[in-house]
């Protein structure tokens, strides 16, 4: 692991020319973006992702390896020390070459689909140099992964402070009722499935579905912007999509479902713009907080019986994860909904310890046609059975 990052003159960075390198590296086209869940729809198998992300989550690093990233450069720190974020790690311990800290400049110089390669500390581009960083293995982010441990004490004090300052801003996401459109399936009494691209969320979704709970309870279900693909991909139909669209394919767009576009308390709708372009029917609710958010208080006011959430934050280390100041209202409206809302961990591990209803009907059903077979070959059994033909009358 090197840890010597060597400093280039910002007149001369792009004139400088690879000479040697210790290692060959990884070279392809390269994705660019600020935001890695913009990102990840454009990177294909193959290519080096560019992002901008302090801090990476698991989230995240799963969308890159699910997208075949072959190497990952990254403008700022991928795990500052801050608190657990599992970004990093992920990706390193997964063998994808990360590229740390390759600084603001390296970051605006490179474009979508530019030829880049990726070497021990550099970014070159047909032979220049654009920028130099440091290479990041499994050990360096555990190491860092210790220390971050005793750092988040203080991050819990900052994460409790900003979620009362969120509450005193925004009260209503506590006391207000939304405005609800028409909706196409009714959620009072049903068990709705909230499906968000997070957390382990394919895992979660084979386990309900081998579970028998999805075929025993037939959900409502809600994709929350990307988890309608996330549905589509394992083979389930979202009846309902909420979020602001911007990670939401067309599949999905298309697949028959409702569209709920999330828009701000202020009056803004700014996921409406891409639904218009597409010509497609949708609804507006306005509501404090993020997409996944107002799904849960959807099924909750709407009085669903029981509320089962896919790719969730359920812990505090996955909140500080996600790393952003908006988990202030998801934390409060998991309290909200806690009385109806259940992981789908739990669901799909009480669930196999259970009597499903259609195993029991098989039960009674073979029951039944031993019974009947029993009766049909014994002598007393075919005498009952000609004297209840007898009574009937045929």
């Amino acid at each position: 692991m090197s840890t010597t990052r060597r400093r280039v003159n910002p007149s001369r960075r792009h004139l400088r020319r690879r000479r040697n390198s210790r290692h060959a590296g990884v070279a392809g086209r390269c994705r660019v973006d600020r935001r890695t869940k913009n990102l990840l729809p454009r990177l294909e198998r193959g290519e080096i992702a560019v992002i901008h992300h302090s801090d990476l989550d698991r989230v995240a690093a799963d969308g890159l390896l699910a997208a075949g990233a072959a190497a990952v450069v990254n403008a700022v720190p991928t795990m500052s020390g801050r608190y657990p974020a599992l970004g990093g790690l992920t990706l390193a311990q997964a063998g994808v070459p990360v590229l740390d800290d390759v600084g603001e400049d390296a970051f605006e110089s490179l474009r979508d689909g530019d030829e880049i390669a990726v070497t021990d500390g550099e970014v070159l581009r047909e032979g220049e140099l654009i920028g130099t960083g440091y290479r990041r293995d499994a050990e360096y982010f555990e190491r860092v992964l210790e220390s971050a441990r005793v750092a988040v004490r203080s991050e819990l004090g900052s994460f409790a402070r900003n979620t009362l300052e969120y509450l005193d801003q925004e009260p209503q996401i506590l006391t207000d009722e939304l405005e609800v459109p028409p909706l196409r399936h009714q959620l009072r009494r049903r068990h709705v499935l909230v499906v968000v691209r997070g957390i382990d969320y394919r895992e979660d979704l084979a386990a309900l579905r081998r579970s028998g709970y999805m075929a025993d309870m037939r959900p409502v279900i809600i994709g929350v912007d990307g988890g309608a693909d996330a549905l589509l991909d394992a083979g389930l139909t979202p009846q309902i999509i909420i979020g602001d669209f911007d990670s939401v394919s067309p599949r999905a767009l298309n697949c028959g479902a409702q569209l709920i576009v999330h828009g701000y308390p202020s009056g803004g709708v700014p996921g409406a713009r891409r639904l218009d372009d597409a010509g497609l029917d949708y609804d507006v609710i306005a509501a404090p907080g993020t997409s996944e958010d107002l799904a849960l208080r959807l099924a909750f006011e709407q009085r669903a019986e029981q509320i089962v959430e896919v790719g969730s934050h359920t812990s505090m280390v996955d909140f500080f994860d996600k790393g952003r100041s908006g988990m202030a209202s998801t934390f409060l409206t998991r309290m909200q909904v806690s009385s109806a809302l259940v992981d789908a961990k739990g669901v799909s591990r009480l669930y196999r310890t259970q009597v499903r209803k259609r195993d029991m009907a098989m039960l009674i059903v073979s029951a039944l046609l031993t019974i009947g077979v029993i009766a049909a070959v014994t002598e007393p059994g075919r005498l009952l059975l000609r004297t209840l033909w007898i009574n009937m009358g045929f």
